[in-house]
């Protein structure tokens, strides 16, 4: 019974600090917000366009909201991104810029 509570504790551990967006390809993700989002954000934010994520006041407090916004910038801009693109962008500046762990 104890080991049964060991493992059990094991796994809610585990699960609570897993990446967010483990299945997603962050590599590809890279190559598409080097293809569409940095010169935008380099247009508002000038630099490399990285100041949107590392400012102060971002939108973007966690996980979910991340991959809420990389779906915005896709809808605004009308990118037509498929949902695993939005997730390996999310996956991307989750590793670069975030670091979330859930």
């Amino acid at each position: 019974m104890k080991l049964l509570r060991y493992v059990l504790l094991l796994l809610i551990t585990s699960s609570a600090s897993a990446e967010p967006f483990q299945n997603a390809d962050a590599s590809a993700g890279k190559t598409l917000v080097n293809q569409h989002c940095i010169s935008c954000h380099a247009a508002s934010f000038g630099g490399d366009g990285s100041g949107i994520y590392t400012r102060e006041l971002r939108k973007v407090k966690n996980a979910q909201a991340l991959a809420a916004q990389v779906r915005n910038c896709n809808t605004m801009l009308g990118l037509k991104w498929f949902e695993d693109e939005e997730l390996n962008v999310a996956k991307y500046l989750n590793q670069q810029y975030y670091q979330y762990t859930e």
